[in-house]
C-alpha cells in the first residue's frame, strides 16, 4: 500500500457548524486506509456565490491515505450523506461540504474529480487554514499555496477561539 498526503477542506453553515465540522475531522480520521495527521483551526468566512444564507465554519485536514483519489472523493461523499448533506443547488447552504484539495501530487481531471481543486488557490478559507497545517504547501501546477494568499485579502476570514 502506498501512502499518500491528501488535503481536505471542510465547511459547515447549518445545524451548528462548528460542532459539524469537528465531528467530521473525527469521521476523516476513522476511514479505513487513512488516518489524521493534522486539522487546523477552525475559521468563519461569508458564503460565495448564494449570498443569502449563515456564515460558514471552514478548516482543512491533512491526512495520510491508501486510498486512491477517487475512493477517497466516494468516502467523502460517503460522510457528507450521513450528516445530511443535500446538494438542492449550487453553493446552497450545507449541513457539510467536504473538497478534496490535493491527494500527493496527483493532476486529475475527470468528470468526477479535478485535483488539485480548481479554486482552492483562489479562496482565503481554504488557504489559510492549509497554510496554518502546511506552510510549504505546494499547488501541483500553480506553486506555493503561501503565493496565492495574498490575492485573496478582501476575503473576510476570523478564525474561531477554542
Amino acid at each position: 500500500m502506498t501512502l499518500q498526503i491528501a488535503f481536505v477542506a471542510l465547511g459547515a453553515n447549518l445545524d451548528a457548524p462548528s460542532a459539524q465540522v469537528l465531528a467530521a475531522i473525527d469521521a476523516l480520521d476513522a476511514l479505513d486506509h487513512t488516518r489524521l495527521l493534522k486539522a487546523s483551526p477552525l475559521y468563519c468566512s461569508e458564503p460565495v456565490g448564494y449570498l443569502d444564507q449563515p456564515e460558514f465554519v471552514n478548516a482543512v485536514a491533512m491526512l495520510e491515505t491508501a486510498l486512491a483519489p477517487q475512493a477517497l472523493l466516494d468516502a467523502l461523499f460517503q460522510i457528507e450523506q450521513r450528516f445530511g448533506r443535500e446538494r438542492s443547488f449550487r453553493n446552497a447552504p450545507r449541513t457539510l461540504d467536504l473538497d478534496l484539495l490535493l491527494h500527493g501530487e496527483a493532476v486529475i481531471e475527470t468528470a468526477a474529480l479535478t485535483l488539485p481543486h480548481p479554486r482552492m488557490h483562489e479562496r482565503a478559507f481554504v488557504l489559510l487554514p492549509l497554510l496554518d497545517i502546511a506552510p510549504d504547501c505546494i499547488i501541483p501546477g500553480c506553486g506555493a499555496a503561501a503565493d496565492y494568499l495574498a490575492a485573496c485579502t478582501s476575503q473576510r476570514l476570523q478564525r474561531l477561539e477554542g
